[in-house]
């Protein structure tokens, strides 16, 4: 573990988030027909940051929606968009509050999981829906 600062031992979640992180590092780095490593490995990081999550809601839903929507683009990648949809989806359901940029990120990853499933009415308004989320603050 990196350390980087004397209080890195007791910040609380530090230990788990950095092995949450780096699973989602080695999904994402896999080859795209490397197997089932990736998605093991993304459904460990969502298992883990699950129950991080229900610890501590507020400080771990984002990263919980990333680790879901990695999850979902590898089975977008992988052409299994039917598995992809309800990970998108509750990505979206749980950075609705968050707003800003991941909203962002997981509606487009909902709208292509829709567009895969030829939904593409909901697609579109799904892509709508990200017309209307407003910019940050400057």
């Amino acid at each position: 573990m990196t350390r980087k600062g004397p209080d890195d031992r007791t910040r609380k979640g530090t230990y788990d988030v950095e092995a949450i992180e780096g699973l989602l590092a080695f999904a994402v780095t896999r080859p795209r027909w490397g197997g089932r490593a990736a998605l093991k490995s993304a459904s460990e990081a969502i298992t883990r940051s699950r129950a991080l999550a229900q610890r501590s809601p507020g400080d771990y839903t984002v990263l919980l929606s990333r680790c879901l929507l990695t999850a979902a683009k590898l089975l977008l990648g992988r052409g299994r968009a039917a598995e992809a949809l309800p990970l998108a989806e509750e990505a979206v359901a749980l950075t609705r509050p968050v707003g800003g940029a991941p909203l962002v990120v997981s509606l487009g990853c909902l709208a292509t999981a829709l567009e895969a499933l030829h939904r593409y009415s909901e697609a579109a308004a799904t892509h709508a829906e990200v017309d209307r989320v407003p910019p940050p603050p400057d």
